[in-house]
């Protein structure tokens, strides 16, 4: 568990878990189905500084929460039973 230390050159926060995979590894990234819904409020979009795409994706974060039934059917494999 990398939880609270240094990893590399990122600084893990307290409270996260850091899962290593193996370099190819698609089923064990249902995530990346996830992006179309992540990235559908910064695309085609400018931003003037960090702090505003930020903050757009942390009203995005919170959108997604909701959106529990959205993801589950774009992440859900066989075998994933904790979603």
């Amino acid at each position: 568990m990398w939880d609270g230390i240094s990893c590399k050159k990122a600084t893990i926060p307290s409270g996260i878990t850091i899962e290593f995979l193996p370099p190819y590894s698609p089923e064990l990234q249902p995530a990346e189905r996830l992006w179309t819904l992540v990235d559908e409020p910064l695309v085609n979009e400018y931003f003037e500084t960090i702090n505003e795409i930020e903050e757009l994706l942390v009203q995005r974060c919170n959108i997604l929460r909701e959106m529990k039934e959205e993801i589950r059917n774009l992440t859900h494999y066989h075998w994933l039973n904790s979603l």
